[in-house]
């Protein structure tokens, strides 16, 4: 009767990992930091509103502001804006304009939409912000006011001091000298990234306070608009960067013993049985860009020195992979010879284990012995 030999499984090894390749990369997160920063807007154009025609109620205006960014989201600054308002009237056909200074401080309050709602990234190109605030407008040289009025009283001589001269479009709330009024503004602004340093930027208010600004009394309140450019300057750092290590992934492993089903006759008197030495196949395995064998994968090695212990002839070869996923050839090369060194040394210094009986080499990512690809890093030691 013949001996039958059916290996059932050799050794199969089954690895799930927690999470892919490209998820095991270190990821890099950017951490705000809170930062002054100055705005200078040289360009600027103020619509005061009024009866006139659109482009005889434009004039030129600056600002320059310091502020202060407290969170991705929400700053303040203190602003200067300044130069001049113009205002005008159309009484009977005729047309009186007249124009008048100003120095305008506030303090406004800023909340950067792109950050809110997109989340934190200082190297985005473009940001949309939103403000608002109070302050102080500080008006004077009022002169071509007084000068219109008298122009129109030497015009209309007729209207003075009668009902029609109270309904005529007048300056009936004419001041001279300095004049403080308080305003609120509120508006919105775009930056557009040139560095971490530097932005470029556009922004647009609308600004409102009393109706005796425009020195014209109309029973509501008076109303000016900016439109600015100019460029905006950080000082200090605006975020620093830090690295979000990955756990190490939980690999469980499942391995089938390799099983023999042996059918022998009963042994001839003189005849004694041979047994056959079966070979052992150990896979060890390794974390993503590392060569040193893990604690949970030493029992593996062990397994090789006692099998080379218990069969004196027996020889083991061992060969060192890394996945194609990652990395690149050279990489690659470099991290299987070196998972293929960490067993041979493991069993020469650890058990004691002849060099002669050890041989070994790597095939780096060129060869996959697994279809999953984060199994692929590993040792695969064959005694036998």
């Amino acid at each position: 009767m013949k001996m039958k030999k059916t290996i059932l499984s050799c050794l199969l090894a089954l690895g799930f990992l927690t999470a892919s390749a490209q998820d095991q990369q270190p990821k890099t997160e950017y951490v705000f930091e809170p930062h002054w920063y100055v705005q200078i807007q040289p360009l600027g154009v103020q619509y005061t509103l009024g009866e006139r025609d659109f482009g005889d109620l434009l004039s030129y205006n600056v600002q320059a502001a310091l502020g202060r960014q407290f969170t991705p989201v929400i700053g303040a600054r203190l602003a200067v804006n300044a130069w001049q308002s113009k205002a005008g009237s159309k009484i009977d056909g005729w047309n009186f304009d007249w124009k008048w200074k100003y120095v305008a401080p506030s303090v406004d309050v800023t909340f950067n939409l792109s950050n809110l709602f997109c989340g934190f990234n200082p190297n985005r190109l473009f940001n949309f912000s939103v403000f608002g605030g109070l302050g102080a407008n500080i008006g004077f040289s009022n002169d071509e006011a007084k000068d219109a009025r008298t122009d129109i009283m030497n015009k209309f001589p007729s209207l003075v001091n009668t009902a029609m001269w109270d309904q005529a479009d007048n300056l009936s709330y004419l001041w001279d000298g300095t004049k403080v009024r308080l305003f609120g503004q509120a508006g919105i602004a775009g930056d557009f990234r040139i560095s971490d340093a530097v932005s470029v930027g556009l922004e647009l208010s609308a600004n409102t306070l009393s109706d005796k600004y425009n020195s014209k009394k109309a029973g509501n309140w008076d109303w000016y608009f900016n439109a600015l450019a100019g460029v905006k300057i950080n000082l200090g750092p605006t975020y620093t960067t830090r690295e979000i290590p990955v756990p190490e992934p939980e690999i469980r492993y499942v391995e089938k013993i390799v099983e023999k089903i042996v059918e022998k006759p009963v042994p001839a008197p003189a005849a004694a049985a041979v047994a056959e030495v079966e070979p052992l196949r150990r896979d060890i395995f390794f974390l993503i860009n590392k060569t040193n064998i893990r604690p949970s994968e030493a029992q593996k090695v062990k397994d090789i020195a006692d099998y080379l212990n218990e069969h004196p002839t027996a020889k083991v070869m061992i060969t060192g992979y890394a996945d194609a996923g990652t990395g690149n050839n050279k990489i690659n090369d470099r991290l299987a010879a070196g998972r293929a060194d960490a067993v041979v040394k493991s069993l020469k210094k650890d058990y004691g284990i002849a060099e002669s009986r050890i041989s070994y080499d790597s095939k780096g990512s060129r060869v996959q012995p697994f279809a999953e690809n984060d199994m692929n890093r590993v040792s695969i030691c064959v005694a036998e």
